[in-house]
């Protein structure tokens, strides 16, 4: 990480080349960004609030506190995957530490993530919705543990996929059954009433506790009876605990985080001698 410091000015470059190649020839260019969201919102809104009944008050403010950071993490590991076989030119030309090329890929998708949280604040400007601010400062830990949790992972599948090109469409049918298995559409009670005593089980999944910090701290809805749809049963729609709870469970998420991006660090740094051989 000394000589991704040593290359920022580089890794910015990159990102922005990032940011350009994605939106080349484009005419409505980074306004993409903003209509993704805004297309998932009208696509969830009539199916699970119109047709099945979800029962969840203000559901797009819910959606879009979930729907964010999902799509920071799948876009950044979708990125950061196939960088190096990408770049197979410019690795195979000049030095430089190659985990800058997955790392761009993470910038660029934060910069798409600030882009499409206007939609969000725009949401709650027409909703008049207000946060729990009290818990914005858990947001913007889950947001940072986000980060590092998707460089780790990023790192690690950049340098496998040189060796195994099938990882980069492995990793689409991962994260779609990871989408589904985190609570992003429907009340994360839902999954825990059905669990009830191992409802701890749900927090193995990593982002869950990310998840769940910023609907806690943007959708601000905890307790209290639905409005009874189909998929509204559940007694509640976020976990009715307290911010420590919230907090433990984002640093917990974090320190592993940090864990396997020196675990991924290492790993690349084994398998980036014969890059050149394989690209």
């Amino acid at each position: 990480m000394v000589n991704v410091w040593r290359y920022r000015e580089l890794l910015g470059n990159l990102v922005r080349k990032e940011l350009k190649v994605k939106y080349k020839n484009s005419a409505l260019g980074f306004l993409w960004s903003l209509l993704n969201p805004i297309l998932y919102l009208v696509v969830f809104w009539l199916v699970f609030e119109k047709v099945l009944g979800s029962g969840i008050p203000n559901f797009p403010i819910f959606l879009l506190a979930g729907l964010l950071p999902w799509n920071l993490f799948a876009t950044s590991l979708g990125s950061a995957t196939g960088s190096i076989v990408g770049n197979a030119g410019l690795v195979n030309k000049i030095y430089f530490p190659r985990e800058i090329l997955p790392l761009a890929g993470i910038g660029a998708a934060l910069v798409h993530f600030l882009l499409q949280a206007v939609v969000l604040v725009g949401a709650l400007a027409v909703f008049r919705y207000a946060p729990a601010w009290e818990y914005l400062p858990v947001v913007v830990l889950a947001l940072v543990v986000l980060l590092v949790l998707g460089a780790a992972l990023g790192v690690a599948l950049a340098a496998v996929n040189v060796y195994l090109r099938d990882t980069q469409h492995l990793l689409e049918l991962v994260l779609l059954a990871w989408f589904w298995i985190t609570p992003i559409v429907y009340q994360y009670r839902l999954l825990s009433d059905k669990l009830q005593e191992k409802s701890a089980l749900l927090l193995l999944n990593p982002m869950n506790a990310i998840v769940l910090a910023f609907q806690r701290g943007i959708y601000n809805h905890v307790g209290g009876p639905t409005s009874g749809g189909r998929l509204g049963e559940a007694t509640g729609i976020l976990p009715d605990a307290s911010l420590l709870w919230y907090l433990r469970n984002v640093a917990v998420v974090g320190v592993v985080s940090l864990a396997l991006l020196v675990g991924a660090l290492w790993l690349f740094g084994r398998l980036e001698d014969n890059f050149a051989e394989e690209l």
